[in-house]
């Protein structure tokens, strides 16, 4: 599949959840397609579970972890390009002269990024991508969106991932057969490496989709934030969703009430997740 198709694809696909929106009504403010993206999400997982998770165990168990470890940081090595690019478009240009530093010193010292001598030398790995940069230029998240095989995302970072996806250096490799090959190779080493992870995530006894749309929004905010989010105002979807739920006449007194308590290692495998795509055909990150 061409790079075009990719985005065409990615655009029209845009448009029908939009309007499977407009029949389809969330109890969360943020999440007005959650019909749609629950079907999506089963879709995703059920995917993962017959070909994610055994070509990555696979991948795991026959290849030797110093050869993963090689694959992981020629990729990440990539993908500081355009953590850099992004670190100026934000207007971080310090973040930029580190990411692009990295890329140098891996790229020779690193014998082609291989080795990761960059972060031996003390410079900090980033992660930034366009939907964090329209988010810095004061973009919101706007609503929740599941993809096929793409995973979770916002009405903004689908925007971002347009742009994530065009300018890929693996995506627009030629020829097709080696870039075929570098995507596959890619996403089965990312998804090997959340195998553990996954599996702490399933144990948790949670609504999964709603315990991962919550840690995707929050985790993005602090992103767009670097670590920092300001305080959310009362205007704002993320604050009306944290707000209680006006009290029915059945519900059942606060003090009563079961509490539900992820598990802190449960939330880590959500956040570990939500870096890797449910399909090997794309990502972009490190």
């Amino acid at each position: 599949m061409t790079i075009k198709r990719i985005i065409r694809n990615l655009v029209l696909a845009l448009l029908l959840a939009a309007a499977a929106g407009c029949a389809t009504t969330g109890a969360d403010g943020r999440d007005p397609f959650e019909g749609f993206n629950r079907a999506m999400y089963s879709f995703n997982d059920g995917f993962d579970n017959a070909i994610g998770k055994p070509v990555s165990t696979a991948y795991r168990d026959v290849i030797p972890g110093p050869v993963r470890g090689w694959v992981r940081n020629f990729f990440a090595n990539i993908a500081d390009l355009w953590n850099g690019a992004n670190n100026l478009l934000q207007g971080k240009p310090a973040d930029m002269v580190t990411d692009w530093a990295r890329f140098a010193f891996n790229s020779t010292l690193g014998v082609f990024g291989i080795n990761d001598v960059a972060s031996d030398m003390g410079l900090e790995k980033h992660d930034e991508d366009f939907g964090q940069t329209f988010g810095r230029w004061g973009a919101s998240d706007g609503a929740y969106i599941v993809w096929p095989f793409l995973g979770s995302s916002s009405v903004r970072d689908s925007a971002g991932l347009v742009f994530d996806l065009s300018l890929d250096p693996v995506l627009l490799h030629k020829p097709v057969r080696v870039r075929n090959a570098m995507t596959v190779l890619r996403a089965t080493g990312k998804r090997a490496d959340l195998l553990d992870a996954s599996r702490i995530l399933e144990e948790a006894a949670l609504d999964k989709y709603v315990f991962q749309r919550d840690a995707y929004l929050q985790r993005r905010r602090n992103q767009v934030y670097d670590g920092n989010p300001p305080r959310a105002s009362r205007e704002t979807p993320l604050a009306e969703a944290s707000e209680p739920a006006p009290e029915s006449p059945t519900a059942v007194p606060a003090a009563e009430a079961p509490v539900a308590r992820p598990d802190p290692a449960a939330i880590e495998a959500a956040v570990r997740l939500l870096e890797q795509p449910a399909s090997p055909a794309v990502g972009t990150g490190g």
